[in-house]
């Protein structure tokens, strides 16, 4: 199911691609063969090469996202990001109930009083620039959604490993120490 969900998605892509855009994407993908990129005429041919590179998969976008930003395309992104969401290999499906609960927790705190800052605490955890700024542009009047997908982002990177001490931590990197306190306060009281 995951697999068609994800070609669906590339799909949908695909059909919302100028030719402009599949002749800038083509530019942009240097490891594959002038020949047959000469032959690709459509962008699902272009992904299916990706794909043959590894360079895509079903929890692997991150090439297709930095190419799309990079074409200008990034209103795009928000196909790859409701595959995700609905895609059982999302963080959400890998973590224990016990490790989901304590982020969700965090997570509301962080919100609430993270604020401006969140760009700095999203480079502390490692999440990607491109993807920062993804949040930036789909959130762009709203900090707390920004914050939200944020950690929704971090989780799906880390996968299994992603760990509420890791979100402390990072706050505190970024001298959050307020907030860091209020997660562990509230993670206490539970």
């Amino acid at each position: 199911m995951e697999k068609s969900g994800f070609r669906a998605m590339l799909l949908a892509i695909s059909d919302k691609l100028s030719e402009d855009n599949l002749t800038s994407l083509k530019f942009l993908c240097t490891d594959i063969g002038k020949k047959r990129l000469e032959k690709i005429n459509k962008g699902i041919d272009l992904f299916e090469c990706l794909i043959e590179k590894t360079k895509l998969g079903p929890d692997n976008t991150e090439h297709l996202r930095d190419l799309l930003i990079q074409i200008g395309q990034r209103v795009l992104l928000e196909l790859i990001d409701d595959y995700e969401r609905l895609s059982p290999a999302a963080a959400a499906g890998v973590l224990d109930a016990e490790k989901r609960e304590k982020i969700n927790i965090a997570t509301e705190v962080i919100v609430k009083h993270l604020g401006r800052k969140w760009l700095q605490f999203g480079r502390k955890l490692g999440v990607k620039q491109t993807q920062l700024e993804g949040i930036q542009e789909k959130h762009s009047r709203d900090l707390e959604e920004q914050v939200r997908e944020l950690i929704t982002q971090w989780m799906k990177m880390k996968k299994e490993n992603a760990r509420v001490e890791d979100l402390i931590k990072a706050l505190r990197d970024c001298n959050q120490n307020l907030t860091a306190d209020l997660v562990e306060k509230d993670l206490d009281a539970r």
